[in-house]
């Protein structure tokens, strides 16, 4: 068994487990698997990879999703569109926001899913800002993300789902979409305790994990390096002020603001796996480039024995908080599918429910998360 795969959250490449790369992560034993629209024809099919990639794991695997709402709700391959957080939030009943976690949860344990990846703790001061959040945030303040993230969350946790709060410290005032390039955020140190840091400094006994963000927060570390590899924004802040407990994961290192700064070689991967352990994260999250796995796994050998020590214990001790998945039933999940449209037409009424999201509703190369 290869311990340090723990350390890695990896991407799966198609619909099935071929024989190469089943072969690859039984040797390597990943800690996390993440699914996206290329891994999702079916029902049967999605729960039969979840089987697959749990069956190969020596150690029960995370297998975690990003189905939040709208556009970004990967389970609308299959089934209904829930509606998007901004949705929810304009039609003000906290009793809709907890039905959607309970649901989400609900579905998700069908399939094996034990984390999802959300709620979106971010505020939109600007609903129409272009930086990947648009429909995505639960809030246009502090106390409205917290009231209704928070329903959401909890609702999520009771059905049997952990939760992952996103993306520490912000991505709401990001100029650009991190996923092309490295945004700058030039607020104050007190700005952001007033805004951004208030939502998270509030979850931070809530949530089970934490996403890291890639910008750069010259107010809270000036060094240059991206907030996802920073050791003062992870250890310091997180961890430190605000006394989080839980696991702590990038963002997707394969995305632009990282790429971008760091290259695509096996040089760059490195380093950049040695800072992001180093900095505080648990999980290193590589989504689309497999064959950088390997790659990112020989990186981890290279890690100072206390970093490595820390991380293992915080990701063993998430994976003791996970519920195993439900019986296989076709049926019940139609039911609780239809229960997403329910949920759809008493937010958006009957003639807006039948209209889907426009965006990111494919398998495209770029996915939001």
């Amino acid at each position: 068994m290869s311990t340090l795969g723990q350390l890695l959250m990896t991407g799966v490449p198609g619909l099935e487990l071929d024989a190469a790369t089943a072969a690859t992560f039984r040797r390597l034993q990943p800690g996390a698997f993440i699914l996206f629209g290329r891994n999702i024809q079916s029902p049967a099919q999605l729960r039969k990879l979840c089987d697959d990639l749990r069956d190969l794991s020596d150690t029960p695997p995370i297998i975690t999703i990003d189905q939040e709402g709208g556009r970004v709700s990967r389970l609308k391959l299959i089934g209904n569109e829930p509606p998007n957080a901004n949705q929810l939030r304009d039609r003000d009943d906290l009793s809709l926001i907890t039905a959607h976690g309970r649901i989400t949860g609900r579905l998700l344990r069908m399939f094996g899913f034990n984390l999802d990846l959300c709620p979106v703790l971010d505020i939109s001061f600007d609903d129409e800002a272009d930086n990947s959040l648009r429909g995505r945030c639960y809030g246009n303040n502090v106390a409205q993300v917290v009231r209704n993230a928070g329903a959401f969350n909890d609702a999520l946790q009771a059905a049997g789902v952990l939760s992952c709060g996103k993306h520490f410290p912000g991505y709401s005032r990001c100029p650009a979409d991190a996923h092309h390039e490295l945004p700058t955020v030039p607020f104050t140190r007190a700005e952001l305790d007033a805004n951004e840091l208030a939502v998270f400094r509030a979850f931070s006994q809530r949530v089970d994990s934490m996403m890291i963000g890639h910008a750069f927060y010259p107010a809270l570390d000036d060094s240059g390096v991206p907030t996802s590899l920073s050791p003062r924004i992870i250890t310091d802040l997180l961890r430190g002020e605000h006394g989080f407990r839980g696991l702590v994961m990038t963002d997707d290192l394969d995305m632009g603001a990282i790429l971008n700064p760091y290259g695509t070689g096996d040089a760059g991967l490195a380093e950049v796996i040695h800072r992001a352990i180093a900095a505080g994260n648990d999980l290193a999250m590589i989504c689309h480039r497999g064959e950088m796995v390997e790659k990112a796994h020989a990186a981890l050998s290279d890690i100072a024995r206390p970093a490595l020590d820390r991380a293992l214990a915080n990701v063993a001790g998430f994976k003791a908080k996970m519920s195993p998945p439900e019986p296989w039933d076709e049926a019940e999940f139609r039911r609780r599918d239809a229960e997403v449209f329910d949920l759809r037409v008493a937010t958006l009424g009957s003639e807006r429910a039948a209209q889907r999201s426009p965006e990111d509703g494919n398998r495209s190369p770029v996915e939001l998360y």
